[in-house]
């Protein structure tokens, strides 16, 4: 009789794995055991990067990142990782071993019985969260430096429950801190849509109040059982989270309580200063509300509660990884609270392919698409032409043709250019054309002078006007839409500030990509930022963040223009389908100084002011905080509380602030109306000197 055959075990350096329990985009997760000798076995979670991504080096450093962040973190709060080795060259991660459930989980199933999660459960969670969070925000170094770590994807998914009732936050994988060095491409997604903070919607630097953010979001979901932004497309979610929308929880006031709801609505504070300092002060408030409601909670209470609900099933164990701790790439789908919640997609394009152009079985697929050539017919008889359809939109929307300008497609007559449907968005937008009779006493033309160029687009946002504002220099020509004040849309002809352009010149995509998307235009309403998500080149989260960089560059170049003119149409609209981008004028106004204009050219424009005395305004017209100055500029304008004069300032300035930003300071001051001088009001009212 032979004897039976048992397969080897699959090893992973000292582990032995049981059961892959979950994979991803990036990684894929075991449960695992290591023996010891007589008899011990410690039962562990690991974690290692997809074969096929071994070789990655972005991949293995972000690994690798992850490991050095999380073996640092001791707490119980935080999912702890043991040990990190190297396998036959593959890399892997030994991890806490969590038997349980998550928050995402227990979320989705009160929701689908229709049971509320008590409210000493869901504040407890999310006292333990903030409790992982002050230990990881206050970590330090073997030499006592602080790391300045920011988990960066707080959410459901990653709130671990075990069957004991301990909560434990997980998933440090894109965690941020001071000392490490990863890529952090513009507009690269970091965090799950719907669990982000404004200014990472945004993508400028965070820190932890971002955290304290996301975690206001896990708690006001644990209260609801609902998304606290959703909509019907990720941009719609990037929009609500940007502005702090919280119509739902104002909404859900039957489910909210009063107490709860006001520490919300500072924890999700659209202004991080204005939100809890930090996750200890947060934590402190959900305790002041567990004691003045004599609420009691812990572990033993929670465990109760999840096995009733059937989340930790007798004799049966749940997978202990976090449902995102492996990465998943592939998917726009937001893990949802409620099964109710509608799938997170870009909507499809609604045009229509132009009549004579084959519709491709594929839209991914650009070969099929029939290229078509284009002729156009001056107003003055001059034919331009043959040309391809991107070539024509890019000569449309810089200018080179007019709008009333003949097109002709293929072999067919020359007709109106309204006459073909790919060419629609060009030909109707008011946005898109250059109309050279604006520059009239009618709309306050006048030449560019750069002394006086910020001062004027302060009072226009000041005054909250909404207008377009049309520069020109020769052929270089801008425009800059003001919905009350506020930047909404700018439009250029240089062909360097198209979208694609910035893109290519941002490295966010390949000119091949974007030769790819313009061919598509027609599928996408003419909207090349649309086509690039179509074609999945881009994200919308990526679309977002470049939309909102392209439009604040073409607003701070013009303040580089050196001659031309500059009319103000007080009405006029773009009438284009935007998103509002939420920029601040005051704080624009203030980047564009500090780009545009050097130290010797502001010693040249306040040289006239040397014997003047500089007055401080009061009360201010609008708050300093507004501004975003610099340390040192604030405190050159703060430090001015009495007439004094223009050299005693920068006397005093120069013991805590540079000449240049003194002399910034000053010129902002002075522009916006913060300050006041005889002579400046003199000089900016004459005529401009010569540059």
């Amino acid at each position: 009789m032979s004897a039976s055959i048992h397969p080897a075990p699959l090893m992973l350096g000292p582990y032995e794995l049981l059961q892959r329990i979950a994979t991803g985009g990036m990684a894929e997760v075991y449960l695992a055991r290591r023996a010891g000798p007589r008899g011990f076995q410690k039962v562990v979670a690991v974690k290692r990067i997809l074969p096929q991504l071994a070789e990655d080096h972005d991949f293995v450093a972000m690994f690798v990142d992850e490991a050095r962040v999380c073996a640092r973190l001791a707490h119980p709060n935080i999912v702890q990782v043991f040990d990190f080795g190297e396998h036959d060259g593959e890399l892997y991660m030994a991890m806490e071993y969590v038997d349980g459930t998550t928050a995402a989980r227990l979320v989705r199933a009160a929701a689908s019985r229709g049971e509320d999660v008590p409210l000493e459960a869901a504040l407890y969670i999310a006292l333990s969260v903030l409790r992982g969070l002050d230990y990881a925000h206050n970590a330090r170094d073997d030499d006592g430096r602080r790391l300045s770590l920011v988990h960066r994807d707080v959410s459901p998914g990653n709130v671990l429950i075990d069957r004991s009732g301990a909560v434990k936050l997980t998933d440090f994988g894109i965690a941020r801190a001071a000392e490490i060095e990863r890529r952090t491409d513009a507009g690269q997604l970091k965090g799950k849509l719907g669990y982000m903070s404004p200014e990472q919607v945004v993508g400028r630097e965070l820190d932890a109040r971002s955290d304290l953010f996301t975690a206001g979001i896990v708690l006001a979901e644990l209260v609801m059982l609902r998304p606290l932004f959703s909509g019907h497309s990720e941009i719609d979610v990037l929009m609500r989270i940007r502005d702090a929308d919280l119509t739902v929880l104002d909404r859900a006031t039957s489910r909210v309580p009063d107490d709860v709801r006001a520490v919300l609505y500072r924890a999700l504070a659209r202004d991080r200063a204005l939100r809890y300092p930090s996750a200890a002060a947060f934590a402190e408030a959900i305790e002041e509300i567990l004691r003045r409601r004599r609420l009691q909670v812990g572990p033993g209470k929670l465990a109760g509660w999840i096995t009733k609900l059937g989340l930790i099933p007798t004799g049966e164990v749940e997978t202990p990884v976090s449902e995102s701790s492996v990465r998943p790439t592939a998917t726009l789908d937001r893990a949802s609270p409620t099964p109710e919640s509608p799938r997170i997609t870009v909507p499809p394009p609604s045009a229509p392919p132009p009549s004579g152009n084959p519709s491709p079985s594929d839209p991914r697929n650009p070969a099929e698409l029939a290229p078509l050539i284009y002729r156009v017919r001056t107003a003055t008889g001059v034919t331009i032409g043959p040309m391809s359809y991107p070539r024509l939109v890019e000569m449309m929307v810089t200018g080179g043709v007019d709008h009333r300008a003949l097109i002709s497609r293929e072999s067919l007559p020359f007709r109106s250019a309204v006459a073909y449907p790919e060419l629609a968005r060009f030909t109707q937008s008011a946005a898109l054309r250059w109309d050279d009779n604006v520059f009239s006493t009618a709309n306050d033309k006048g030449p560019i002078d750069r002394a006086v160029l910020p001062s004027r687009m302060f009072r226009l946002a000041r005054k909250r006007e909404t207008g377009a504002l049309y520069f020109r220099d020769g052929a270089r020509k801008k425009k800059i839409y003001l919905v009350e004040g506020v930047p909404e849309f700018v439009v250029s002809t240089d062909k360097s500030e198209l979208f694609g352009e910035h893109l290519v010149a941002r490295g966010q995509v390949l000119r091949m990509e974007v030769e790819m998307a313009l061919s598509m235009l027609p599928r996408f309403n003419g909207r090349l930022g649309d086509a690039l998500c179509g074609l999945g080149v881009l994200r919308p989260i990526e679309l977002f963040r470049a939309i909102h960089q392209q439009m604040q560059d073409r607003f701070t170049e013009v303040f580089h223009w050196r001659s031309g003119e500059v009319a103000f149409v007080r009405g006029a609209r773009s009438h284009e389908e935007t998103f509002p981008l939420g920029f601040d004028p005051f704080d624009l106004v203030l980047r564009a100084v500090r780009d545009a204009y050097p130290e010797a050219e502001l010693e040249a424009i306040l040289q006239p002011l040397e014997s003047a005395l500089i007055v401080p305004v009061v009360p201010l017209p609008v708050r300093l905080e507004a501004f975003r100055l610099g340390e040192a500029e604030e405190n050159v304008l703060r430090e001015i509380k009495r007439p004094t004069p223009f050299a005693d300032v920068l006397r005093a300035a120069s013991r805590y602030a540079s000449r240049e930003e003194t002399l910034r300071a000053l010129f902002c001051g002075l522009s916006c109306d913060l300050l006041r001088a005889e002579e400046w009001r003199r000089l900016t009212s004459m005529p401009p000197r010569p540059v």
